[in-house]
C-alpha cells in the first residue's frame, strides 16, 4: 500500500464515524451504568433512623416496623436509673439513613444487674493485684480489712457480711471488702515471748531459787542406829 492511499484510508469520514459511534456507545453504557445503579438501588433515597433509645422494646419494636425496618437485640446492659427491658443504645444512630427492610441493632437494660464470678485471688495474690483484677471487672471496692497476717497480702473477701470464696457469682454493683494481713506476722515471729521465767536478783548477783529444800526422808538403818536400846 502506498503512502498516499494510507494517509486517504485514515482521514476517510468512514473510520472516523465509526470511532466516534464507538466512543458514544462506550459514554451511553457508563452513564447507563451509573444511573441503573442508582435506580436499582435507590440510590440517595432512605429511611431515617428513630431515636430509639430510653423506649420500652416493645414500643422500639413497633416503631421501626412503622417505617419499614428491622429490629435486632445485639446485647444487653445494666442501668439502675432506666426502667427494665428499654433502649441503651442502637447501631445505626438517630437519623441516620438506611434502606428499607435495614436492621437495627439494639442495647437492651437488663432486669437486674450482671453478675460475675469471683477470681483466683484469696490467699494468692497482694491487695494491689486483687484490686486491679476486681476492679478491672467493675466491682466496687470498700476499705479493706485487717487482719493479723502477712502485710498486704489477700486473705480472704466479703460481701455484704458473708465470706466468699473463688468462683462465687456476685453482682457487679454489690461492693467487695478485702480481708488484708497488716504485717504484724510477716517474719513469723513478732508476737513469740522468747523470754524464760523471772528470777530475783540478790545483792551478790546470784538468782535467788524460791523453791523450797526438800531434803530426803531418813533410811530404815538410819532410823534403827538412832532407836533407844531396852
Amino acid at each position: 500500500m502506498k503512502t498516499k492511499e494510507f494517509l486517504s484510508k485514515l482521514t476517510s469520514k468512514y473510520l472516523w464515524g465509526n470511532i466516534a459511534a464507538m466512543c458514544c456507545v462506550i459514554v451511553a453504557l457508563c452513564v447507563g451504568v451509573k444511573y441503573g445503579l442508582e435506580i436499582y438501588t435507590h440510590h440517595g433515597e432512605g429511611i431515617a433512623v428513630p431515636d430509639l433509645k430510653g423506649m420500652k422494646y416493645s414500643e422500639a419494636t413497633y416503631l421501626l416496623s412503622q417505617n419499614k425496618l428491622r429490629i435486632i437485640v445485639s446485647d444487653s446492659g445494666y442501668n439502675k436509673r432506666l426502667p427494665a427491658d428499654c433502649i441503651l443504645a442502637q447501631s445505626p444512630g438517630f437519623g441516620t439513613k438506611v434502606k428499607e427492610g435495614h436492621a437495627i441493632y439494639v442495647t437492651v437494660n437488663s432486669p437486674s444487674s450482671p453478675s460475675f464470678a469471683i477470681p483466683d485471688i484469696i490467699d494468692n495474690s497482694s491487695a494491689r493485684e486483687a484490686t486491679a483484677k476486681l476492679t478491672a471487672m467493675g466491682f466496687k471496692l470498700l476499705p479493706p480489712k485487717y487482719v493479723d497476717g502477712e502485710k498486704d497480702w489477700v486473705y480472704g473477701i466479703t460481701c455484704r457480711g458473708r465470706r466468699l470464696a473463688t468462683g462465687d457469682r456476685i453482682p457487679i454493683d454489690y461492693p467487695l471488702t478485702l480481708i488484708v494481713g497488716d504485717g504484724k506476722y510477716a517474719d513469723g515471729f513478732a508476737d513469740i515471748d522468747f523470754s524464760g521465767p523471772e528470777y530475783d536478783i540478790d545483792e551478790t548477783g546470784n538468782d535467788i531459787d524460791e523453791f523450797e529444800e526438800v531434803t530426803a526422808p531418813p533410811s530404815e538403818e538410819e532410823t534403827v542406829g538412832d532407836k533407844p536400846a531396852f
